[in-house]
């Protein structure tokens, strides 16, 4: 492992990616492709450990041409695969976008990979494997897939496209499929930062139907962790499951976000808690994630480092302390577009 192509590396867990692989392996070159889409930013990128071993190159993994001069002219022996779209709300408003980036994407970059047989790990979800009730067993590695949304089957195809690879040309991969990721330079799109970003600006915080769903949350520095672990002492051909080893409703996220806002920012008005405002939810919404991490704990040695109370203290700390950020975000990229398009028509609920 020494020349490393990133995929997506600019995005929200890339980036955290790529700064901690520079930290940890310091004889390792990056090249980093990003196509730089609403959820990229080179804002992530700003003060990187050792700059000097990262190259950055903006394109889109579809275009063959490109990945094969990268590979070729980089001497790549690994690639980590994150480039997605990877927003639910998003693929029920544009599927085909989905389909283009996470399949079609996904193939031209096995394809290429497969001419030099190079060492290739890709970046999956829970989300394949559909909704657990009350009661079911954490996923696992084996668990039947069953994915609800244009984006979970797009990421359950691009899966089943990695392991195709593997059982039909022998391509060395390896499979993470990870529970929700939370930490610094999250497009605040997503759940807790959106919960942040709102709080600040003493906005609604919409929380879907009645805010009982349930997910795994991981902090992103720890699934860079697992990561790195598969990198270093993963078998080809298996896959390996990634969670933080919790199962909060949302509900209970955005109440404690509110809490520790409040304890930060005691002069915030109106204060978080009233802000909650429940929402017509989405449509095919699943109920429950949870993620059985008995295999990469038992193998590779890994578990999560953080508590999730720990977790979002440190997030929301680094939000509050990097508004220069987040005014940048919000100027490139539109958000205030997708808040108006996503959440202005739905119903209030009562609760």
């Amino acid at each position: 492992m020494k020349n490393l192509l990133v995929t997506g590396g600019a995005g929200f867990i890339g980036c955290n990616f790529v700064r901690y692989l520079l930290e940890q392996e310091p004889a390792v070159r990056v090249v980093n492709l990003d196509a730089l889409t609403y959820a990229g930013s080179l804002e992530n990128l700003r003060n990187l450990p050792d700059e000097s071993r990262h190259v950055f190159v903006k394109g889109d993994i579809c275009d063959r041409t490109l990945v094969d001069t990268l590979l070729r002219d980089h001497q790549i022996d690994t690639i980590v695969h994150f480039a997605a779209e990877s927003h639910v709300d998003r693929s029920i408003h544009s599927p085909g976008a989905f389909v283009q980036t996470n399949i079609v994407g996904t193939f031209t970059m096995l394809d290429a990979a497969r001419a030099g047989n190079i060492r290739f790990h890709h970046v999956s979800t829970d989300e394949v494997f559909g909704s657990l009730h009350s009661g079911d067993p954490a996923f696992t590695e084996t668990t039947a897939y069953d994915p609800s949304s244009p984006y979970s089957a797009s990421k359950a195809a691009s899966d089943h496209l990695v392991r195709a690879y593997a059982r039909t040309y022998g391509l060395p991969v390896t499979i993470s499929n990870c529970s929700n990721n939370y930490g610094p330079y999250q497009f605040p799109e997503k759940l807790i930062p959106l919960m942040i970003l709102n709080a600040l600006e003493g906005q609604p915080l919409p929380v879907y139907g009645d805010g009982m769903q349930i997910r795994d949350w991981l902090y992103v520095t720890d699934h860079c962790a697992a990561i790195h672990a598969i990198l270093k002492r993963g078998q080809p051909g298996e896959t390996y499951n990634i969670g933080g080893d919790n199962q909060p409703p949302n509900i209970e996220i955005v109440r404690t976000i509110g809490s520790i806002l409040t304890e930060l920012r005691p002069a915030l008005h109106p204060q978080p808690a009233t802000l909650i405002k429940f929402v017509a939810d989405r449509p095919g919404h699943d109920r429950r994630y949870a993620m059985n991490i008995s295999k990469i704990n038992r193998d590779l040695g890994w578990q999560p480092s953080r508590t999730l109370a720990a977790g979002l203290r440190e997030t929301i700390q680094w939000y509050l302390d990097h508004a220069d950020w987040l005014t940048a975000i919000k100027q490139q990229q539109g958000l205030s577009n997708w808040m108006q398009t996503n959440y202005a028509t739905r119903e209030q609920t009562k609760q």
